[in-house]
């Protein structure tokens, strides 16, 4: 992956070359790591204007959690447990000729960017947006095949926990089991805080899993993912405990799945995000569940679980081959309880078999 990194690199120098600055300093981990192969707790990546550097706080470095960094790449422990990784980045960039430093002003905080300007006071400083958010958008097929083992693993923690006795036990332990599970087949962890709701509080979107047990006949929604080498995916399902499911709930599953049905199919190479949206929300606006609906129909996924692109109403853009994205719609009756299905997915071009699916748990409507 040596070379990989050092593209990345390559093109996030030209894209800063280009709108004026000789150096870039990148201190958001997930980018850190995009570009260095690994990021190390509190360590940023200063690229140019001589050699590329990864300074780190004194501490261990490529922790298996936080990847290995690029072999080729310079890495400098900072001298003193109380300094500031970017304050010195600045001052290298200053002492290495550059003149101007891009910066990832979004993840820095006021006090930081001062530091660096009181340390470097002839250094620009510029804000280089979301330049490296934008390079991590599109996938290679090397970030797929992790997302895909982050899949299959999701999956089988899902399916193991389908197989147990769940009446009576709270959805707070059930939670626990799954991200237990998920570590067992091999996850670096949970790519979030797993989600457990039943009864009236199954299909919210963030539930926070409660004390409440498990009942006969009620909705168990579940949401989680894994973590493998970084790269995050997620999955949904709903589920009726017990016995056969009631009517209401066998019509609003329907639905649901309808509505993700028609999301996913509407995922290709040029759709517009907001075209995909529409296409899941206006089935179930047209039933009458427009209001509460969740604020986008999903999001693309990878080394965070929550990135670009947004599948929203106003989103602007259009999809590329190769991103990874969720389509996860869901309706939440209050008192009562909903459903949710989400699923993680590559756009594909038609010739190559339309949108991949990497979740592969059954969406049928069990009994369990």
């Amino acid at each position: 992956m040596s070379e990989v990194h050092a593209v990345r690199r390559g093109l996030l120098r030209d894209r800063c070359a280009a709108a004026g600055a000789a150096a870039a300093l990148v201190s958001r981990p997930a980018n850190v790591r995009y570009l260095a192969g690994g990021a190390p707790p509190g360590a940023v990546l200063l690229l140019g204007p001589g050699e590329d550097v990864l300074l780190c706080p004194r501490g261990p470095v490529g922790e298996a959690a936080h990847g290995r960094p690029d072999e080729a790449l310079r890495v400098d422990l900072l001298p003193g447990p109380d300094g500031d990784p970017v304050v010195a980045a600045a001052g290298l960039a200053a002492a290495s000729g550059a003149e101007s430093l891009a910066v990832e002003e979004h993840d820095l905080t006021v006090a930081r960017h001062r530091a660096m300007a009181q340390a470097a006071p002839r250094l620009a400083l510029a804000d280089m947006g979301g330049t490296v958010e934008q390079l991590r958008i599109v996938k290679d097929e090397e970030e797929i095949g992790c997302l895909r083992i982050a899949a299959e693993i999701t999956d089988q923690a899902l399916g193991e926990l389908l197989e147990s006795i769940l009446v009576g036990r709270t959805e707070r332990h059930l939670a626990l089991e799954l991200e237990r599970r998920l570590v067992d087949h091999g996850a670096d962890g949970p790519a979030f805080a797993t989600s457990v709701g039943t009864g009236p509080n199954s299909g919210q979107g963030r539930h926070r899993p409660s004390d409440r047990r498990v009942e006969e006949g009620d909705f168990l929604s579940v949401r989680l993912g894994a973590s493998y080498r970084g790269y995050r995916c997620e999955i949904g399902r709903t589920f009726v405990i017990g016995t056969a499911p009631a009517e209401w709930q066998i019509e609003l599953y329907d639905l649901v799945f309808a509505a993700q049905r028609a999301g996913r199919e509407a995922l290709a190479p040029g759709a517009a995000y907001r075209e995909v949206d529409r296409a899941a929300r206006q089935t179930l606006e047209t039933a009458g569940y427009g209001e509460g609906l969740q604020p986008r129909t999903g999001h693309g996924v990878g080394l965070e679980i929550e990135e670009d692109p947004q599948l929203a109403p106003t989103a602007m853009g259009k999809l590329d081959a190769c991103v990874p994205v969720t389509v996860e719609p869901g309706v939440h009756l209050p008192g009562r309880g909903g459903v949710r299905i989400d699923d993680t997915l590559v756009v594909r071009p038609e010739a190559d078999g339309g949108p991949e699916l990497l979740t592969m748990t059954t969406k049928e409507l069990l009994a369990l």
